[in-house]
């Protein structure tokens, strides 16, 4: 199981970035897939899900509205849309895959997740 994580960058407030996972060692539809941010002196913490078997997603407070996760199963990649950036969304993102296969939902916790990717850095600033 692998994931690679990508698409970060520079960005200025108010502007829009689209993080992508690729995955490889399995198939979207075996492995929840979530995405988590981890900004300097912080925990990690998890913002966005979608489910194996459905698809269902899951965002947090924080980026509801702004951020969207979706799925190209023909491609095995995960995408993060994030709108409306704000500072405080700076920090490194990782997306990582689900411990257990054909779950349903998607779960929030770190500890849920045993596959990770490298990490991809999103600053937001002016």
């Amino acid at each position: 199981v692998q994931l690679q994580a990508f698409g970060g960058g520079l960005v200025q407030p108010g502007g829009s970035l689209r993080l992508s996972c690729a995955a490889s060692g399995f198939t979207l539809d075996q492995r929840a897939i979530g995405w988590f941010r981890q900004a300097p002196g912080k925990e990690r913490e998890g913002i966005s899900c979608i489910s194996a078997t459905y698809g269902s997603t899951y965002s947090a407070d924080s980026v509801q509205g702004r951020f969207t996760i979706s799925r190209d199963s023909a491609k095995n990649t995960v995408y993060l849309q994030m709108n409306s950036l704000k500072p405080e969304d700076t920090a490194v993102y990782y997306c990582a895959a689900d411990r257990v296969v054909y779950g349903s939902g998607c779960r929030r916790s770190v500890s849920a997740y045993g596959y990770w990717g490298q990490g991809t850095q999103v600053t937001v600033s002016s």
